[in-house]
């Protein structure tokens, strides 16, 4: 497949993703919420997740902001529920080193699921902080970081 095919393929990949997005909502139980505004471009992310024994029972979103990062969510919620939470750190620090172009195993980007596929985004350093916001909220969640909501005090 020609790389012209290959990139139109991943645009509709990530507009299927952001015009249908996955665990896009509410949850009923939450144990680790985060809320992240992206100031440069108006993006937010209202992370919601239920952790149950170690593990991502559950998550959502809710928010608003440009398709790249919806669907960043969306790819993101399909990708870490059900792992531990060990696994899904693991793999948003995957995602976040792979913005700013650290290397990482194949094994690795295979863990992102569909989500890797906004690996093509990278090369546009504007659009770094829209698919990375879902990611660094739920490191945040997880890792139960309130600085954000101490600063709202």
């Amino acid at each position: 497949m020609g790389l012209s095919k290959l990139n139109n393929l991943y645009r509709e990949v990530i507009l299927d993703y952001a015009d249908h997005p996955h665990n896009k909502g509410r949850l009923a139980t939450t144990t680790n919420a985060m809320t992240l505004h992206n100031p440069t471009c108006g993006d937010t992310i209202n992370l919601q997740v239920e952790v149950e024994d170690n593990k991502i029972k559950n998550i959502a979103y809710t928010g608003d902001g440009c398709t790249i990062s919806q669907a960043s969510a969306s790819m993101m919620t399909d990708a870490v529920k059900g792992k531990t939470l060990e696994e899904a750190l693991a793999m948003a620090k995957t995602f976040s080193d792979m913005a700013i172009g650290k290397e990482h195993s194949k094994a690795d980007l295979d863990q992102l699921g569909d989500a890797r596929i906004l690996t093509s985004i990278m090369e546009f350093p504007a659009r770094i902080k829209c698919a990375t916001l879902s990611w660094w909220a739920l490191q945040r969640a997880l890792l139960k970081d309130s600085k954000e909501e101490e600063n709202n005090e």
